[in-house]
């Protein structure tokens, strides 16, 4: 399943609808991120988002604080884009330093504007199946899925980790009632005893547990739709850079076995910013509708 070529389709499809917003006289969405220090990661992933924004015509807003910033004048940032009119979604790049309790922060971004689907409230409103703003990572897999039009009515799905980001909203997408959903789901995690023995059985895995190439060969049975979360940078000195993309499938091991499956890198992370771009225009579009 190829992350790229789907999130392009995305992509094209948001472009038309913005252009569709501005001949009706409508504003662009507009996007603002916060990105505190220097993290390596997060500096490509935030260029990423920027560079995608203005793919598709939306307004990007890139607020840089440095590493030393305190709890509270981070949350004042967050506050004046919750009042600023002209800004319909706000995500703060994790992680963020360990001085900062990042619960506090989602907590204090208005739900409303809440496009990373990380706030108590957005949480609330998807495990009750209610219209949500979908964490974005766990929104990308959904639109891939749909995209590919994999059949996940009746299967088994195996999701291997239990994090809030990934592990536990992806077990309640799949879980949902429409498609993609009906999946019958088993969630795994570092002191599930038996794990080899359910990811044998399962139609489709979901692996988010953050372990290069964990997921080996003779733990995938034939058929098996296996989609690879975790993205870990792993020291290389035979490249330029000095280290190599990893994800949680040894991808040269498990391929073979599958009917579909995710390339690391090129596969679940365009998904992650198609659908972030995603839960911007729906915010957009829903704060217009009722202002």
């Amino acid at each position: 399943m190829d992350g790229k070529l789907v999130s392009q389709s995305v992509k094209d499809e948001l472009k038309q609808k913005v252009g569709a917003r501005l001949s009706k006289g409508l504003k662009k969405p507009h996007l603002a991120a916060i990105l505190v220090g220097n993290n390596g990661a997060s500096e490509t992933y935030v260029a990423s988002k920027v560079k995608s924004c203005e793919e598709v015509g939306f307004t990007s807003t890139l607020i840089r604080l440095e590493e030393s910033v305190s709890q509270n004048e981070l949350l004042k940032e967050i506050e004046s884009l919750n009042r600023n009119e002209d800004v319909d979604g706000i995500l703060v790049q994790l992680p963020l330093p360990k001085h900062i309790s990042e619960q506090v922060v989602i907590n204090t971004i208005d739900a409303d504007k809440d496009v990373d689907g990380f706030h108590p409230e957005s949480v609330g409103r998807m495990v009750q199946g209610l219209p949500a703003f979908f964490p974005a990572t766990p929104y990308g897999i959904m639109l891939m899925l749909n995209h590919y039009q994999i059949e996940t009515k009746g299967k088994h799905a195996v999701v291997i980790g239990r994090s809030n980001i990934v592990g536990r909203p992806i077990s309640i997408l799949l879980n949902q009632n429409n498609y993609p959903g009906n999946c019958t789901v088993t969630v795994c995690h570092s002191h599930t005893p038996n794990l080899k023995e359910l990811s044998l059985q399962a139609d489709i895995i979901i692996a988010a547990l953050g372990k290069p190439e964990f997921l080996k060969a003779d733990m995938v049975k034939p058929g098996a739709v296996v989609v690879d979360v975790g993205i870990t940078r792993v020291v290389d000195p035979t490249k330029k850079s000095g280290f190599s993309i990893k994800g949680d499938v040894d991808f040269a091991e498990v391929a073979s076995k599958t009917s579909y499956i995710t390339p690391v890198p090129g596969g679940v992370g365009p998904m992650t910013i198609a659908a972030l771009l995603m839960n911007t225009f729906k915010a957009c579009e829903l704060r217009t509708s009722t202002s």
